[in-house]
């Protein structure tokens, strides 16, 4: 059985994660999307509202799994008996980015793989830090985000 962890701190959940992981259910035989609790980032979001929100959104894909983590992702994949880590790419910026870490973390385990997805085209602009500065200001963002996740930050936001 082919099981991948996507690994993301989903402030707030994006279309294009949600691409990312209806694609990447089709691929592996189960996909964990887990949200690493990172301590460099100031979330909007509480750990428990992502959980919900990703959870709601991936409700029909009946091979996801919605879990969190804290500490490496490298232990976490360990911890999960997985091997594969997915990872969605949209510019040339990402994947120097991802690249670094796909071999930072072969380097902690090398028994790891990470397979990269290019996103869709009609998301390769959304980027999870842009959608919360126009959902803080009030801005539209219809298209960007799955609904429930609009209704929560414009709740949350007082707008």
């Amino acid at each position: 059985m082919k099981k991948a962890i996507y690994p993301g701190t989903f402030d707030p959940l994006t279309n294009g994660h949600l691409d990312i992981i209806k694609r990447g259910s089709l691929i592996f035989d189960h996909l964990i999307v887990a949200i690493a609790h990172d301590t460099s980032k100031k979330t909007l979001l509480t750990v428990e509202e992502r959980l919900g929100l990703l959870n709601a959104a991936t409700k029909d894909m009946n091979n996801v799994t919605i879990d969190h983590f804290t500490g490496m992702t490298v232990d976490y994949v360990k911890k999960t008996d997985a091997r594969l880590i997915l990872r969605g790419m949209r510019t040339m910026s990402d994947f120097e980015y991802e690249f670094e870490m796909a071999l930072n973390n072969k380097s902690f385990d090398p028994e790891i793989e990470t397979v990269f997805i290019m996103t869709s085209v009609d998301c390769s602009y959304i980027r999870s830090k842009v959608v919360k500065q126009v959902a803080e200001l009030g801005g539209n963002i219809t298209g960007l985000v799955p609904p429930i996740v609009e209704k929560l930050l414009k709740e949350k936001l007082g707008h």
